[in-house]
């Protein structure tokens, strides 16, 4: 049952490794580690902007005042 699910993990999805390999000249072990690196890094912004968001909920009035205050000119800050 394992090397079933090896199996089609290989032939499925690897497989756009090598193609993309074979299309840019580029190993296909540099290829698998980008995607590799990539997913860690694309959950660790996700991780970090849903960070930012709470704390701008948290903290919202003051940005509130700080966006919507009333300036006419550039003497009135």
């Amino acid at each position: 049952m394992m090397k079933k699910i090896q199996e089609l993990f290989e032939r499925n999805f690897f497989g756009v490794c090598e193609w993309w390999g074979n299309k840019l000249g580029i190993k296909i072990s540099r290829i698998r580690l980008f995607f590799i690196y990539f997913s860690f890094i694309s959950v660790g912004i996700s991780f970090f902007v849903y960070l930012t968001m709470a704390f701008i909920l948290e903290h919202k009035e003051l940005f509130k005042s700080v966006f919507t205050s009333k300036k006419t000119n550039i003497w009135d800050l």
